[in-house]
C-alpha cells in the first residue's frame, strides 16, 4: 500500500498553537460540543487528513520525559481521519458523544464516551464521529523516532455511509 504523506504531528501542534495565539476571532466562532466539554475545541485540522471539521486542542508536546504527545480532537457530526498508521501505537479516550473505530478488514466498532480504544502499531485504521454525533477524544500518539503517523488515503464515503447503517 502507498503511503500518501507523512507528517509529523508534534510540528503541526506547534504551528496550531501558533494560530491558536493569533486567530482570536477564530476562537470566539468555535464552540464545543456543549458546554461541559473538558477542553477547548482547538483549531480547525487540515482537509487532507480529515473530512468534515475536526478540532485539536494540544494537551502535552513531545519532551525529554515523554516520547508521545497527547491532543483533545473535536469531531463534529460526520467528521472522521482518514486511513492511517502509527509506527508506535495510539490510544484514544472517548471523552464525549458517539462515533466510529475501523481497522482495515475489520467491522467497525461503535464508540462512546468513556471508551478506551488501544491501537497497536502500523495497524490501519480510522476514527471519527457517527454521522449525527459529535465525538470528542484525547488522542495519546507515541513516536518512533522522529514520526508518529503516517496518512493514507480518505474514507470513502461509501465506507462511512456502511458504517453509520449500524
Amino acid at each position: 500500500m502507498k503511503v500518501r504523506s507523512a507528517i509529523n504531528l508534534f510540528a503541526l501542534t506547534g504551528l496550531l498553537l501558533t494560530a491558536a495565539c493569533t486567530s482570536g476571532k477564530n476562537q470566539e466562532n468555535m464552540t464545543t460540543l456543549n458546554d461541559s466539554s473538558l477542553f477547548p475545541k482547538g483549531d480547525k485540522l487540515p482537509d487532507n487528513y480529515f473530512t468534515g471539521n475536526a478540532f485539536l486542542k494540544p494537551l502535552l508536546p513531545r519532551d525529554a520525559n515523554n516520547d508521545f504527545l497527547m491532543g483533545s480532537v473535536t469531531f463534529e457530526a460526520g467528521a472522521r481521519t482518514v486511513w492511517h498508521t502509527h509506527p508506535k501505537g495510539q490510544v484514544l479516550i472517548v471523552t464525549e458523544g458517539k462515533g466510529w473505530y475501523q481497522q482495515k478488514g475489520k467491522a467497525a466498532q461503535a464508540i462512546q464516551k468513556g471508551d478506551v480504544i488501544n491501537i497497536p502499531e502500523n495497524t490501519e485504521h480510522w476514527h471519527g464521529a457517527s454521522a449525527d454525533t459529535g465525538m470528542v477524544h484525547i488522542a495519546i500518539t507515541n513516536y518512533k523516532d522522529d514520526v508518529n503517523v503516517f496518512w493514507l488515503k480518505p474514507v470513502t464515503e461509501e465506507e462511512y455511509a456502511a458504517v453509520n447503517k449500524k
